[in-house]
């Protein structure tokens, strides 16, 4: 199997989890709000390949939520878009910098101020456009209600990922599997270019240096 195709099938693979878990986990939450934890897949995809690994799969996921299962049309689709983005790679880019435990709290924690910021001023101008509420009864529900919401979900989802990425990392490294070692190989030859630093690609008894975070 060449480079290429590992790639593509990597992508394919963060998409369908990431569309199955935003299918399935919807929880409705307050309003037409509802909150599924598909953003984690995506931002444990840029905390391994990269930012652009993020943008790329909350692009094709979004797109396809729109055609199936979305009645909120391009402007929901353009929503979700930038919700990820705004977290995932946020969080990814930062973490990519400095690959330590406070970098990938500092992304998170960034990533988290970020969507939160995005989303309420995207909630205050496009929102009255495609649900039909009056610009004014939006601005009555940014504080009690969009607010509460994107915070709660921002930071959810950062504290899942950050649990989850170090067991996934370690199983990478442990793992046989085919799957796994396919996934693996993908890292040191990435998207556009982008590369996993040294001290994240699996080396059989060796661990990693103080203060690294896989």
């Amino acid at each position: 199997m060449n480079t290429k195709i590992k790639k593509i099938t990597t992508i394919g693979m963060l998409c369908a989890m990431t569309y199955v878990i935003m299918a399935v986990g919807r929880i409705p939450v307050v309003l037409f709000l509802k909150y599924d934890p598909s953003d984690v897949i995506v931002t444990l995809g840029g905390l391994i390949l990269g930012p652009m690994t993020s943008c790329i799969v909350s692009v094709i996921v979004a797109t396809i939520e729109m055609i199936t299962v979305s009645d909120t049309g391009i402007l929901g689709c353009i929503m979700n878009i930038v919700q990820t983005v705004s977290f995932a790679c946020t969080a990814s880019a930062i973490y990519r910098k400095k690959r330590t435990i406070s970098g990938a709290a500092i992304g998170l924690s960034v990533g988290c101020v970020t969507m939160v910021s995005v989303m309420m001023l995207w909630n205050y101008l496009i929102t009255p456009l495609y649900m039909g509420y009056s610009r004014e009864a939006v601005v009555e529900l940014l504080l009690p209600a969009f607010l509460p919401f994107n915070l709660f979900k921002s930071v959810l989802n950062a504290a899942i990922t950050f649990l989850l990425y170090k067991p996934v990392i370690t199983a990478l490294r442990k793992s046989g599997a085919q799957v796994c070692a396919t996934f693996i190989i993908f890292l040191s030859n990435p998207l556009t270019g982008l590369s996993i630093p040294s001290d994240t690609r699996p080396h059989p008894g060796r661990s990693p240096g103080p203060g690294a975070w896989p």
